[in-house]
């Protein structure tokens, strides 16, 4: 273990004191600038700490690089107070006591940041003047993934591997050269000496692959052992373990992008007997390392890098890595030259950071949502938080198991991530912040909307969720009144959520069939309808009555009866009211129906109200007979992996291969043969062989694990 410098209450003041920072602006006061530049040298050195010594974060990257560059904005206005050890004078610090001491031969920097487009015309133009080019010349870039992992630094001798170090403090690093002999993505030999160069430092990330990272935490699980908490933090610890079997079983690989340092057999350096930047990756690659190449872009002017930054930000999370930005160098290495560096940063490279993915809030309150089947769903209102170019507020908590999982208590402050830049999520808890004010989430014993307690709550112990059995209090009737007119339903337009509210309020709604008895004369004479909103709402639903009864079967709302379902059921019928004459051996026939659906419809149509129901509605005109649209084969126009093909490969584990194809083409895909250039989506099980090295080399296919396939058909 690490000793820990800072204890449970300096953590906490010092975090307090990041997050009241983060609010405030660089101040014009020289009494208050040497307050705050005291307090962003010691937040910073706090977080640093956490991030290269611990590997355990408490500040998103933005968040950090915000406090950063308000120090630096104060020292340049205030230039004598700034003092030697500032941290805006070294590159950052994880380097521990407990393993040798490697001194790098030449230091490793850090990189200044880039945020936008304009950022990097300012860096552009920068260059052009630190070069002594006319403005109208088009400066060269190569433009590489930012890998999001643990830097390294490789020294070869004579053609071998002689020394292996992380970055450290950018001066010394930790060696770690019995590590990276066991990442075979790292050659023990190079021919550097046909190139005239005897020794050699190469600069580089070690990583695992997100699908590997998955397999590593599913795994941990079983065996009962805490996981990790991102790709990043498995690969930074792997390389400093001190037992490189461990090294070895976190699959950790190592990508090549820059040759530091060169001397020719004479010891004279030759680091610029290239041309340019891109020429020695090249190399590099020739020579059997693994370097980005084909995620590498030469840019032939600023409006190139701009658009290929901006395409990558699109597409990061489709890479087989993380990554958290692009790295833009200027290939020329004689303009590199004349640029020159910074005790910090070389001047001739900077970072394009994507839109931040995580950052830290608080925990406010949980509050509890019925669904439309009775599902109670936990939510977690959070203090507003900007996450990837949105604000988030509300998460979703999924159930139970999932609070306990994480240990979330009120009050906590949380680390808070947007997967894929979309659905938010609770990574974890900083529980060392906690000050005993914190209260444990407790789930109702009763439906929380129910006044009367009357309602008692049945937990699902196979999904670790509770529902409702019976609603009294009308939130679960409503949201199957929204769902039951919604575009994937009934799709009736003029009904939004406020209205169907409303009309409930109003007394109008107290069944689905009481969508279709409206009073139109007297919706005409509501404050924000008209006689023309009433009309088309008329029409509206005129229309939905004549819908094919796929769609009326997926709009009752019936548990697992997705719109794939309904409309295989609605293929075997003449009438809707056939499916209460099926018993569950008629449903199994259908190879997509499982016994647990069949046991949901056979439950609904056993229900002599919802019978009763069903002959309401077609007394109302709503349509129960079976149309020539119900009768085409079920093919998915629209569904998740329309358009693609995919082929698994490996053993699986969450499915199997059968039902794994089966729920593929259900949404869309088409199921391929083979790897080949044609194919969309490579679905990597355990042991997978000769497939996933295939598709490695083509590069197009998307290698996924069987959890992310699982995502995205859910």
């Amino acid at each position: 273990g690490v000793t820990m410098r800072y204890s449970v209450d300096e953590q906490r003041l010092l975090f307090d004191l990041s997050k009241r920072l983060l609010g405030e602006v660089p101040t014009a006061s020289p009494l208050e600038a040497a307050i705050q530049i005291a307090d962003l040298a010691r937040c910073l050195e706090y977080h640093e700490w956490r991030y290269y010594i611990l590997n355990d974060p408490m500040l998103g990257d933005f968040e950090y690089d915000t406090l950063f560059k308000m120090l630096q904005s104060l020292e340049r206005s205030y230039p004598n107070l700034k003092s030697k050890d500032s941290p805006t004078t070294r590159v950052g610090n994880d380097a521990v006591t407990d393993v040798a001491q490697a001194q790098h031969l030449t230091a490793m920097l850090s990189l200044e940041n880039s945020y936008n487009s304009d950022d990097l015309n300012d860096f552009d133009a920068q260059i052009k003047k630190l070069a002594d080019l006319p403005d109208d010349v088009a400066i060269v870039y190569c433009v590489e993934p930012k890998f999001d992992g643990g830097t390294i630094a490789l020294v070869y001798e004579d053609d071998v591997l002689v020394r292996a170090a992380t970055r450290g403090n950018g001066i010394i690093g930790e060696e770690m050269t019995h590590n990276a002999r066991v990442m075979r993505s790292i050659p023990l030999r190079a021919e550097f000496s046909k190139y005239g160069i005897r020794k050699v430092e190469l600069r580089g990330e070690a990583l695992i692959r997100k699908d590997i990272f998955e397999r590593a935490n599913k795994q941990r699980e079983a065996d009962g052992l805490q996981l990790f908490a991102n790709p990043r933090n498995a690969a930074t610890g792997g390389l400093r373990t001190k037992d490189p079997k461990e090294t070895k079983a976190r699959g950790i690989e190592a990508f090549v992008y820059q040759l530091g340092y060169a001397e020719n057999m004479a010891g004279a350096l030759v680091t610029r007997n290239f041309e340019s930047h891109h020429e020695a990756i090249e190399l590099l690659g020739k020579l059997g390392f693994m370097v980005p190449t084909s995620e590498t872009k030469v840019c032939q002017n600023i409006g190139e890098v701009i658009e290929f930054c901006n395409e990558w930000q699109v597409k990061r999370d489709d890479y087989a890595y993380e990554i958290d930005g692009m790295v833009v160098k200027v290939n020329d290495l004689r303009i590199q030259d004349q640029c020159g560096s910074t005790s910090h940063h070389p001047r001739w490279a900077v970072a394009f950071k994507f839109k931040a993915k995580q950052a830290t809030t608080k925990l406010l309150d949980v509050e509890f949502q019925v669904g439309k089947t009775g599902a109670i769903t936990p939510v977690a209102k959070l203090s507003p938080v900007a996450l990837a170019g949105v604000t988030v507020s509300s998460v979703s908590l999924h159930n139970e198991d999932f609070i306990n999982s994480k240990d979330l208590r009120i009050g906590d402050t949380v680390l808070v991530e947007r997967a894929g830049d979309v659905i938010p999520y609770i990574v974890k808890s900083l529980a060392e912040l906690r000050d005993g004010t914190e209260q444990p989430i407790v789930y109702p014993t009763f439906c929380p909307f129910d006044e009367t307690k009357t309602t008692t709550l049945l937990r699902l112990d196979d999904v670790a969720a509770y529902r409702c059995p019976e609603c009294t209090c009308g939130k679960q009737v409503y949201q199957k009144f929204v769902f039951h007119v919604s575009k994937d339903a009934m799709d009736i337009e003029g009904l939004s959520k406020a209205t169907i509210e409303r009309f409930m309020d109003m007394g109008w709604l107290r069944s689905i069939a009481d969508f279709y008895r409206l009073d139109y004369e007297k919706i005409a004479q509501l404050d924000g309808f008209g006689p023309k909103s009433a009309k088309n709402l008329q029409l509206a639903i005129e229309r939905a009555k004549q819908n094919p009864i796929q769609r009326f079967l997926h709009s009752l709302a019936v548990h697992h009866l997705g719109r794939k379902a309904s409309k295989l059921l609605a293929a075997e019928v003449e009438h809707v009211l056939d499916l209460a004459t099926w018993d569950k051996e008629r449903f199994l026939t259908i190879k997509e129906i499982g016994p647990v659906l069949a046991d949901n419809v056979m439950r609904f149509m056993s229900d002599e109200q919802n019978i009763a129901l069903l002959k309401e509605l077609e007394s109302l005109g709503v349509n129960m007979i079976a149309t020539d649209e119900d009768r085409k084969p079920a093919v998915v126009a629209d569904g998740a992996l329309t358009g693609k093909t995919i082929l698994f490969t490996g053993a699986l584990s969450l499915f199997t291969r059968d039902q794994a194809e089966k729920l593929a083409s259900a949404n869309g895909a088409t199921i391929a043969s083979s790897v080949s250039k044609n194919l969309h989506i490579l679905v990597v099980g355990e042991k997978a062989g000769s497939k996933l090295k295939k598709a490695q080399d083509i590069k197009t296919v998307q290698i996924i694990s069987e959890s992310e396939f699982a995502a995205l058909i859910e």
